[in-house]
């Protein structure tokens, strides 16, 4: 049974959970994801692993709460059980020989970046983090996430927390100062990674994405996260989720991203409505 030992929320619309699920945290590395079913009859919610703990057969995941799937799994609390628990699956991310990087991430983003930043820290390798959210009470895991950091500029688009912009304003103040970094991997929404990429492409400095694509098995057989990479089609399961961020096509990313738009929205209103009448008896 993939029992949850730890539920905490972390601001008003996202929430850590940590599950015991021994295989996945025996073999769990940074950048991968697990697939998971809050019950038998709910949806695979593909969710980046923010932690693990071999010894304690544990891994941590942190998710937004955006659709039926997420909310269901959100009403879930400590002692009670998911369905499924599917992973690792994906690659591994690839940090082997860096020395200087930095890490770039939006929103939900952070809980991708945390681990990696982790990693290279424990590779001895020293790491900047260029953080952003859009106010200061979504600010999740700036603790965690600047222990691993020589160097961490949070910012958010109303300037609550003192310091308003871009997280692509911080990353080119840096390089325009002459910072140079061996990778820049950069991890949220697709108009945020698509910029970290244009920024970084005239000083030819190495960009990884984070890819995450609409999924449903995760294993490459439904065809639904693909996506093009140098004219090449990729999965973003299978042979992701990191990938080259110059050779990308973003434009098409958004496209497929926004495909199920509609359905999610009437899933939305349903959701409202029944709540409506809950409250209303």
């Amino acid at each position: 049974m993939y029992e949850i030992i730890r539920k905490k929320r972390l601001n008003e619309t996202i929430t850590l959970m940590t599950v015991n699920a021994p295989r996945a945290a025996l073999h769990a590395k940074p950048g991968q994801f697990v697939v998971l079913r809050a019950d038998i009859y709910g949806e695979r919610v593909p969710l980046t692993i923010a932690d693990s703990d071999g010894a304690a057969g544990t891994i941590t995941v942190i998710f937004q709460l955006v659709g039926a799937s997420t909310r269901k799994l959100d009403m879930l609390e400590v002692g009670s059980s998911l369905a499924d628990v599917t992973g690792p699956l994906g690659r591994p991310s690839e940090l082997q020989g860096i020395k200087r990087a930095a890490i770039v991430a939006g929103g939900l983003g952070v809980a991708i970046a945390y681990p990696i930043a982790k990693a290279l820290r424990s590779l001895g390798a020293s790491a900047d983090g260029f953080v952003g959210f859009r106010s200061e009470g979504l600010i999740i895991l700036q603790d965690e996430f600047t222990s691993f950091c020589d160097y961490i500029d949070i910012r958010t688009d109303d300037g609550s927390n003192g310091s308003a912009g871009f997280v692509t304003d911080g990353l080119r103040a840096r390089l325009e100062a002459g910072e140079r970094y061996d990778e820049v991997i950069a991890i949220g929404p697709l108009p945020m990674m698509k910029a970290v990429c244009n920024l970084t492409k005239p000083y030819g400095i190495k960009t990884t994405v984070s890819m995450n694509s609409i999924m449903i098995d995760g294993t490459g057989m439904c065809g639904c996260c693909r996506l093009t990479v140098g004219g090449q089609t990729k999965f973003a399961c299978v042979d992701g989720p990191d990938f080259d961020g110059h050779l990308v096509d973003f434009d098409e990313a958004a496209r497929r991203g926004r495909f199920y738009l509609a359905e999610e929205r009437e899933a939305e209103e349903h959701r409202c409505r029944l709540l409506e009448s809950a409250i209303n008896g």
